[in-house]
C-alpha cells in the first residue's frame, strides 16, 4: 500500500501505551538497529501522549500527493530510513511544500539526494507532515550521563539549541515542580512568556511533555538519547515537529548497591571506631606509620590503638602485632601506613579478621595507572564486605571522638563543619582555614580515588550525626552521580549540603583528570542537578570554605525582603550588584518604612534601598536603623556596609551590632545579619568580633558577605523552608 496514515490518540493513552512501545523497540533491536524512523518514534509520542502533527508515510509520489492534499498545505517532506538518522545532511528534508506539484517534485529529489548521501540506505518512504506554523521552537529531550543516568533537556529549540546552547537538565523521571524550574531556568526564559506583543507559551502543555518524555526514558532505558526538536510552543499548546531516538541495547553492568541502613552501620564502625588498628606504624620519626600514631595517641582517642608491625615489640609504648589476626579482639577500622605493593595482603587479612573498614593511606593505585592494583583491592573488600576510604588519602579525622586517623598535623578545634575532599592539598587547605578562622570542624575526610567509599557514603553518615550541622565537600567527579543526587535531595532537607566541584572548564577538567584518573562530568549537568538536590554549589575553594562557615551561623530567613543598610555610597552599589549577582531581592522599600527609616538619617542621606546613612554619623544612626530593620516584620535579611571613622570607629560599630541584635532576640526576633567592613586593618578584629558573636563578616569584601547570605537562601528554597 502507497500511503500509510495514523490515528492520533488523546493524550491519556500515554498511561497504556508501554506494551506498544516495548513492541517497537523490540522490533528495531531484532533488526540490529540503533534508532528509530521518524514514524516510529511518532508512534512512540503517540503511545505516551506526547502531541505531533499530522502525517503520513508515502511509497510513490503520487501518494505524497495525496496525503498533502488530505492534510492541507503547507507540508514538509521528510526521508524516512533507519540507516539516514540526520535527515537534513543528508537533503532529506524539504519544507514549505505549498502546492500538489512541488510535492510530487520534491519526493523525486528527496530519494535522490538519499541516494547521494548513502547508496545502501533502506529507504522505507517519505513522510509528508504537517508544516506547524508560528510559536516559538523549543527542544525537549533526553540524554544518558554516565554518572548521573537518565536526564530530561529542555532549551531554544531548532537552530538556536546549537548555536546558544541554552539549555537545562534535569534528573529524570521529572516532576511538574521540576518541568516547571526548567522552563525558568533557560536564558531566554523571558520569550516564553511573550514578549513584544508576542502570546505567552502554554506553560501546562510544555511541562506535560517534559515530565512524558522523562518518564519515556525511565521506563525503557535503553532509549539512551531523544530530541523533539523543534517543539513549536504557542499559546495553544505544544507540538513536537520532528522525533529521533537513539537506542543502546547493550548490557550494562548492575551496581552493588546497599541500604541506607547498611552504609549507615559500616560508617559508624569506621568514623566512630572501639578499636583502630595501624597497619604499618612505626616508632621512627619522618615515617607515616609513626605521624599516625602520635596522632591517634596525643589527638586524644580513647578507643583502643593496635600498632601492626612485623618485627616490634611495642610501637610508642603499646604492644605491637606482627598481623592483624594476632589482635585478641575485633577490630573496626585499619589505618594502612604501608606501601602500595603490600596492600592486598593486608587487606585479605583485615578480611579475615572481620575488620569493618579500611583507611587506605598508600598511593600508587589508578592515580599512577595501577587500575589492576586498585582493582584487586576492590574485589577483597567486596568479597569480605571491607569498606574501603581511599586510597591515596591523608586519612580522616572525627573530632567527637578525638580521633585523628591522619599523617596530617594534628587537629583539636571542634565545630559542627563536617568537610572532605578528593585531594589532599585540598585537605590540607581545610584544617589550616578552619584553624585559622577558629571554625572547627566535626570531621575532615579525605576520599582519594574512591575505589568505595564516596561522597554519598559520606553524607548517609552525616545526616544521622549529631555533632554536624552542614556538610562540604570537594569533589572533582561524581562516582555514581545518580545516587549522590537521591541521597543529596534527602540530606539537604535537614542540613546545608555545599559542593566544590572541580572540573567546570575544559582546562579544569583536564587538569582533574590527569590528577585523579578520573573524567569531570558535563558541568551543565552537575549544575543543574545540583539545584535539583538542593545542593548549594561552591565556585571556588574560598567559597566552599566561607559557606561551611558562615551558613549554619546564620538563622533561617523567613522571606525574601533584604535591606541594605550602609555608612558609604560606594559599598552600597557594590553590596546591590552582589545581591542580585547571588540571586537575592532587594526589597522596594514601601513610603512608610522609608519614612520611618529618613527620620534617623540626615537629611542628605539617602533611604529607599539601600538605606544610605552616609559616614559622619555616630553609633546611635547604626543602632537605630539596624534596630528598625530587625523590628519591621516586611525585612527579612539586613546587609551591613560598615564605612571607617572616628566617629563610630570599628569595634564600636561592632559591638553595638551585638548589642541590637541580642535586643531583638530576647523579643523573640532573629533574622539573618551579614556586614561588611572597609577600613583600615581595625575592622579586621571587628571582622572576628562579629564573626565570633553570629555575624558573618568580612573586612575589604563587598561580595564574601553577600555569597554566604545567598547561599543561605539558596539552602532554606531548597529545603522548602520559604
Amino acid at each position: 500500500m502507497a500511503l500509510v496514515a495514523r490515528k492520533h490518540p488523546t493524550p491519556h493513552v500515554y498511561a497504556n501505551g508501554h506494551a506498544e512501545v516495548r513492541a517497537i523497540l523490540d522490533r528495531v533491536k531484532a533488526e540490529s538497529r540503533d534508532s528509530l524512523t521518524a514514524p516510529e518514534g511518532r508512534l512512540v509520542c503517540d503511545a505516551y501522549g506526547i502531541p505531533v502533527p499530522k502525517e503520513a508515510v508515502a511509497t510513490s509520489a503520487e501518494a505524497a500527493v495525496q496525503a498533502a492534499e488530505e492534510m492541507g498545505f503547507p507540508v514538509v517532506l521528510k526521508i524516512v530510513s533507519p540507516d539516514i538518522l540526520h535527515k537534513t545532511e543528508a537533503g532529506g528534508v524539504i519544507v514549505g511544500v505549498s502546492s500538489a506539484q512541488a510535492v510530487a517534485d520534491g519526493y523525486k529529489t528527496i530519494l535522490a539526494n538519499a541516494k547521494r548521501y548513502k547508496a545502501d540506505a533502506r529507504i522505507d518512504g517519505v513522510q509528508i507532515q504537517q508544516m506547524l506554523k508560528g510559536g516559538t521552537e523549543v527542544i525537549i529531550g533526553a540524554v544518558t550521563d554516565g554518572s548521573f543516568g537518565k536526564l530530561v533537556a529542555f532549551g531554544l529549540g531548532g537552530i538556536l539549541v546549537e548555536a546558544l546552547k541554552d539549555i537545562t537538565f534535569r534528573l529524570a523521571p521529572a516532576t511538574r515542580e521540576d518541568a516547571l524550574s526548567m522552563l525558568d531556568g533557560i536564558q531566554a526564559a523571558e520569550m516564553l512568556k511573550g514578549v513584544r506583543g508576542s502570546e505567552p507559551v502554554d506553560r501546562a502543555a510544555l511541562v506535560d511533555v517534559i515530565v512524558k518524555v522523562s518518564q519515556l526514558v525511565t521506563d525503557f532505558p535503553e532509549i539512551s538519547e531523544l530530541d523533539l526538536n523543534p517543539v513549536f510552543a504557542s499559546a495553544r499548546g505544544a507540538t513536537a515537529a520532528d522525533v529521533r531516538i537513539v537506542m543502546d541495547f547493550s548490557e550494562k553492568p548492575k551496581s552493588q548497591t546497599r541500604s541506607q541502613d547498611e552504609i549507615v552501620a559500616g560508617m559508624n564502625r569506621i568514623m566512630r571506631p572501639e578499636t583502630v588498628a595501624v597497619i604499618g606504624a612505626s616508632a621512627e620519626d619522618g615515617k607515616i606509620g609513626n605521624s599516625v600514631m602520635k596522632n591517634l595517641i596525643s589527638g586524644g582517642y580513647k578507643g583502643t590503638i593496635y600498632p601492626i608491625h612485623p618485627k616490634a615489640d611495642t610501637i610508642l609504648g603499646l604492644k605491637a602485632y606482627r598481623s592483624v589476626r594476632d589482635v585478641p579482639g575485633p577490630i573496626d577500622v585499619a589505618v594502612f601506613a604501608i606501601p602500595a605493593q603490600f596492600v592486598a595482603a593486608a587487606l585479605t587479612e583485615c578480611g579475615e579478621k572481620g575488620v569493618a573498614g579500611a583507611v587506605l593511606i598508600p598511593s600508587g593505585f589508578a592515580e599512577t595507572g595501577n587500575e589492576a592494583g586498585q582493582q584487586e583491592i576492590q574485589e577483597i573488600g567486596r568479597r569480605y564486605n571491607i569498606r574501603l576510604m581511599g586510597p591515596n588519602i591523608y586519612g580522616f579525622y572525627y573530632m567527637a571522638k578525638n580521633l585523628c586517623a591522619t599523617f596530617c598535623t594534628p587537629f583539636d578545634v571542634q565545630g559542627q563543619a563536617a568537610l572532605s575532599s578528593q585531594s589532599g592539598g585540598i585537605g590540607m587547605a581545610i584544617i589550616g582555614f578552619s584553624r585559622s578562622t577558629k571554625m572547627g570542624v566535626s570531621a575532615i575526610v579525605g576520599l582519594g580515588n574512591k575505589s568505595d567509599i564516596d561522597e554519598d557514603d559520606l553524607l548517609a553518615f552525616f545526616e544521622q550525626d549529631d555533632s554536624t550541622k552542614v556538610i562540604a565537600q570537594h569533589c572533582e567527579d561524581l562516582k555514581d552521580g545518580r545516587s549522590f543526587a537521591e541521597v543529596a535531595r534527602r540530606v539537604s532537607k535537614k542540613k546545608p549540603v555545599i559542593v566544590l566541584k572541580a572540573g567546570r572548564t575544559s582546562a579544569g577538567a583536564k587538569a582533574a583528570s590527569s590528577h585523579t584518573g578520573a573524567l569531570a562530568g558535563n558541568d551543565k549537568i552537575y549544575e543543574d542537578v545540583f539545584k535539583q538536590c538542593g545542593v548549594i554549589r561552591a565556585r571556588s575553594l574560598r567559597q566552599l570554605l566561607e559557606f561551611a562557615r558562615g551558613v549554619p551561623v546564620l538563622p533561617t530567613p523567613k522571606g525574601e525582603n533584604v535591606v541594605i543598610i550602609t555608612g558609604a555610597g560606594g559599598s552600597g552599589v557594590l553590596l546591590s550588584d552582589a545581591v542580585v549577582d547571588n540571586g537575592l531581592s532587594l526589597m522596594t522599600m514601601p513610603e512608610d518604612l522609608d519614612a520611618a527609616f529618613r527620620k534617623f538619617i540626615p537629611p542628605f542621606g539617602a533611604a529607599g534601598n539601600p538605606v544610605d546613612i552616609t559616614g559622619g554619623e555616630p553609633p546611635v544612626t547604626y543602632k537605630n536603623t539596624i534596630r528598625l530593620g530587625l523590628e519591621d516584620e516586611r525585612i527579612h535579611a539586613l546587609i551591613l556596609g560598615y564605612w571607617h571613622t572616628i566617629i563610630t570607629p570599628p569595634m564600636v560599630f561592632a559591638k553595638n551590632v551585638v548589642d541590637v541584635r541580642d535586643e531583638m532576640r530576647a523579643k523573640g526576633i532573629e533574622k539573618p545579619i551579614v556586614a561588611s567592613l572597609a577600613g583600615d586593618v581595625q575592622v579586621e578584629e571587628a571582622s572576628q568580633y562579629l564573626y565570633d558573636h553570629g555575624i558573618p563578616s568580612y573586612p575589604y569584601s563587598t561580595e564574601l558577605p553577600v555569597e554566604v547570605l545567598g547561599a543561605k537562601y539558596r539552602w532554606a528554597r531548597g529545603a522548602g523552608l520559604l
